[in-house]
């Protein structure tokens, strides 16, 4: 289940990239999305390093 949670996260990750060269988060406003994202990004990544 822990790599399914991980799989998920890395595909929000990635569509949130995606969004963000495309222009479509900051037409709506949606930026801090990304920022929110990259802050997310560091414990997810060095989780399994815990473990």
């Amino acid at each position: 289940m822990e790599n399914i949670l991980f799989g998920l996260f890395y595909l929000f990750a990635l569509i949130v990239v995606i969004l963000h060269y495309t222009g479509w988060l900051a037409d709506r406003g949606l930026e801090w999305i990304v920022y929110l994202t990259a802050l997310l990004v560091f414990p997810v990544a060095l989780s399994p390093l815990y473990l």
